[in-house]
């Protein structure tokens, strides 16, 4: 009986039409996929004059009202980190969450995400999807944390934000980390 019903439901999703999926979305009015699309419009042309090397990363990092944000798991935020950085995971995103570690949309914000740095797998894994690795023919899809994290990020109101833009050696010296997986002993 439970596989039979387990088949029935399999069935029937994959059975929809495309404009029984399409009223599935807009039956949800706090689900719109036509407002991201809308606002990755919108954050395209800004995001593109806000892109920064390392050294324009580190300075702005020293001027005052300036959060460095990882948005990445807590766990890899504790293992290792930018030195200074606060952290809010970015499934966490809520204008109350926000407004908690950013308290003033002044603010500038700095980004960055596992994409930007080389050289530890382990504490920054790449969010490259490999060919071969998935059978659809694309190729290689870079899916790094840094767009949706500036995507939302402008969404909530924070527009003063910039995003390294490097591909980073992890034995770079002119950046400092910090967490568990730093600690020498």
């Amino acid at each position: 009986m439970r596989t039979t019903i387990i088949i029935s439901l399999i069935i029937l999703s994959t059975s929809c039409s495309e404009k029984e999926v399409k009223s599935k979305d807009e039956s949800n009015p706090i689900i719109s996929y036509s407002d991201f699309e809308s606002l990755v419009m919108e954050v395209k042309q800004h995001r593109e004059d806000r892109l920064i090397n390392l050294d324009a990363f580190l300075k702005m990092s020293k001027v005052e009202n300036t959060i460095i944000l990882d948005t990445r798991s807590k766990e890899m935020y504790d293992r290792k980190h930018i030195e200074g950085a606060i952290h809010l995971n970015f499934s966490d995103f809520t204008q109350e969450n926000l407004a908690r570690v950013i308290p003033n949309f002044k603010s500038t914000i700095l980004i960055y995400c596992n994409n930007n740095f080389i050289g530890d797998e382990i504490n920054f894994a790449s969010k490259i999807v490999i060919p071969n690795k998935v059978d659809d023919g694309k190729g290689q899809v870079s899916l790094a944390l840094n767009i949706p994290t500036y995507i939302n990020l402008y969404g909530y109101g924070y527009k003063n934000v910039y995003e390294l833009s490097e591909l980073i050696s992890i034995f770079d010296s002119r950046i400092k980390y910090e967490g568990s997986a730093t600690l020498k002993n």
